[in-house]
């Protein structure tokens, strides 16, 4: 009755059973009281009752186009029943026929003067499609590294890979990995993954000298500038690690200059209009970044009173760092700004898609969002999954989940929010764990992942509201849907437009003779590629080279000499189809890898061959990189997320390297021999 799992079947004829205090501890972060009997009988009976007595559910779904769904709601209320309609639109309507797409509101009056309010979202029937197919570039943003970088590839970077990338080799898109707000700390985290705020971008990715009132400052900024040379040429010359704090600092000290230049007539015009539209939310934001200057990034450690974002002691504290708040909340238009920027840039280039970002599954619990939105968040309790085959442990992932029905009786605000940002600067998003928006895998404070549950969300809701902001931005959607799925949810996504993620080394008959896929097998609405962020790279795959470096970390759960040898294999299976299909441009001589840039090409060309409508380069592929750029499992023991794109000796390679690259060159004309990157077929 409240979306809380007893059990749930990790694969086909298997019922795993879930701790009872797991269930219990759900239930209590959701304010349902179920740790005794006489408290569970009393809970049910309440839910029963409030069920039976209620009209109307606090958020519906219709889909444009389609007829009502089975047990829709509003067909399902008494007769005589009064409905009246407040669009998003503005204008008032009897009954809930023939409405306009949108967010609106519901009040029914039914004869015996119950009333129900609700948020109605009437969504297109699909999102927006792609038209042919497209072959694009995937990078870390952080990775790539120019001669004007300072330390860390940035938004300027971006616009200018989009522009060559476009024009140069014909790509369709570029994606990068999450953008959003870090939670700044010593160190801060430096997985794009655990952001502070997913609603708004982190100003360490802004290009400072493209800022049109950095001329201004120029004197006063040009001694960091040579600090920032010494740390860019650190990482391309020397093979530091990327360093985000530092290049932070510095930034951080130019962009006071920078602000401190007076906005022009036009400019504060835009920014006002900019600060309007995101009113409270940014407000919230740049107050948590100014409050978090003076007391930490852990707003739980913060004073009591500046814990709750509503309070008198944070409108008090707000108000006496009014010009913190201002500066963070000018960075955050800044940031976008430069995104809206590099979208135009690559559009420009001709891309049919453009830059492709990426939304993570959750947010940092010290952090921005967790903090303005914690009536939302699930208090006590941290996102993760369950054992699977590739961990028997479990995966806890710290991020606190949304509270489902809070969600509902806001109408997903926080979540329709967020989407309607993103999309402004997108021409797709992918949506990384897309089976979050049907389920998670909630873990008690202080207990293992083995001993969580899962908990449902409200997934035509969520499914609706992305087709429509999706659909008003013209935006195209991917969803990560590696992993553990559950039945039905692959098929949802693919009936409303949602294309999945296919990862060449897992697609293998795994019904039949589990053998490699043969490609016209391929699904066809999917973005294919052959690694991601999380994987090896494909010559480290190629050679070997992703066990031995596994081995030397101590993270084996077998000898060694087994896992080379199951890896060999695999990979020759693989080499021997591209070879059967003549995507070798010569027949294999020797072990997997002894023509590495040869057998790199056949991995894309076979890419090719799928119905994929969507096709991803791995950039570091381009020249040979061996080094993921995170290793699950590892936390100090590898450099996660700190790495520049390399070359297959480790030695950085520059953005402007990257261009001139015969090795990117060639792997990019192969594929384009095969298939117009940008055209069907």
């Amino acid at each position: 009755m409240h979306g809380v799992a007893t059990a749930y079947s990790p694969a086909p004829g298997q019922t795993v059973q879930v701790p009872e205090a797991a269930v219990v501890a759900a239930l209590a972060a959701l304010d349902v009281p179920a740790g005794t009997p006489d408290a569970a009988r009393a809970s049910l009976a309440a839910r029963e009752a409030e069920l039976a007595a209620r009209l109307l559910p606090p958020t519906l779904v219709r889909w444009a186009g389609s007829p009502p769904a089975p047990g829709d709601p509003l067909a399902a209320l008494p007769p005589g029943t009064r409905v009246r309609v407040e669009t998003e639109q503005g204008d008032v309507r009897d009954g809930a026929d023939d409405l306009p797409t949108g967010m609106h509101r519901v009040r029914a009056t039914a004869p015996d003067g119950r009333t129900a309010d609700a948020h109605l979202v009437v969504a297109p029937d699909r999102l927006p499609a792609l038209t042919g197919r497209s072959a694009g570039l995937l990078v870390q943003l952080y990775s790539l590294l120019s001669a004007r970088s300072w330390g860390m590839g940035d938004l300027g970077d971006l616009t200018d890979l989009a522009d060559w990338a476009g024009r140069t080799t014909g790509a369709g898109f570029v994606q990068v990995n999450p953008l959003h707000a870090a939670v700044p700390g010593a160190p801060t985290d430096p997985s794009p993954y655990r952001p502070s705020s997913r609603r708004f971008p982190d100003p360490v990715h802004l290009r400072v000298e493209d800022i049109p009132e950095y001329a201004a400052a120029e004197e006063a900024v040009r001694p960091l500038l040579e600090r920032a040379a010494l740390l860019r040429a650190g990482v391309l010359d020397e093979g530091a690690l990327i360093d985000r704090d530092a290049v932070w600092e510095l930034k951080r000290a130019a962009l006071e200059h920078v602000l401190a230049v007076p906005l022009g007539p036009d400019r504060r015009t835009a920014y006002e209009a900019y600060r309007a539209g995101e009113g409270q939310a940014l407000q919230d934001h740049a107050t948590w970044c100014a409050l978090a200057e003076r007391h930490g990034s852990d707003w739980r450690r913060w004073p009591a009173g500046l814990r709750d974002p509503r309070s008198g002691e944070t409108a008090r504290a707000r108000e006496e760092l009014a010009g913190r708040v201002e500066f963070h909340a000018r960075l955050a238009w800044l940031t976008e700004d430069q995104l809206r920027a590099a979208q135009r840039a690559a559009r420009a280039a001709g891309m049919p898609v453009g830059i492709v970002h990426d939304l993570a599954v959750g947010v940092h619990p010290e952090g921005a969002d967790a903090w303005a939105q914690q009536d939302h968040f699930a208090a006590g309790m941290s996102v993760g999954a369950p054992p699977d085959a590739f961990n028997a442990r479990g995966q806890d992932w710290g991020l606190p989940p949304w509270r489902p029905d809070r969600l509902a009786a806001s109408g997903h605000a926080p979540y329709r929010q967020l989407l309607r940002a993103l999309f402004r600067y997108t021409g797709a998003l992918r949506i990384d764990h897309v089976m979050g928006l049907f389920r998670l895998w909630w873990v008690p404070a202080g207990r293992p992942p083995t001993e969580g549950t899962y908990v449902r969300y409200d997934a035509e809701a969520m499914l609706a509201l992305l087709a429509l902001e999706a659909s008003r931005a013209g935006a195209v959607v991917i969803g990560e849907d590696l992993g553990t799925v559950e039945p039905g949810v692959r098929e949802m996504l693919e009936r409303r437009g949602v294309l999945g993620t296919s990862v060449l080394w897992f697609e293998r008959d795994w019904t039949g003779d589990g053998r490699p896929l043969a490609p016209e097998r391929w699904r066809a609405d999917c973005l294919a590629t052959a690694t991601t962020h999380d994987l090896p790279p494909t010559a480290a795959r190629l050679t070997g080279e992703h066990v031995e470096l596994r081995d030397r970390l101590g993270l084996l759960t077998r000898p060694a000499t087994e896992e080379r040898a199951e890896a060999n294999a695999d990979t020759a299976e693989w080499l021997a189809l591209l070879g059967s299909l003549g995507l070798l441009d010569t027949p294999a001589a020797g072990p997997p890898g002894s023509d590495e840039e040869a057998e790199i090409k056949g991995v894309y060309r076979y890419l090719l061959r799928t119905p994929a409508r969507l096709i991803g380069v791995w950039l570091p592929d381009g020249v040979g990189d061996r080094r993921p750029q995170n290793l699950p499992g590892t936390w100090d023991q590898y450099p996660n997320w700190r790495l520049p794109v390399a070359d297959g000796s480790g030695r950085p390679v520059s953005l402007e390297e990257l261009k001139g690259s015969a090795r990117l060159r060639g792997l990019l004309e192969a594929l384009r021999e095969r298939v117009g990157v940008r055209g069907g077929g």
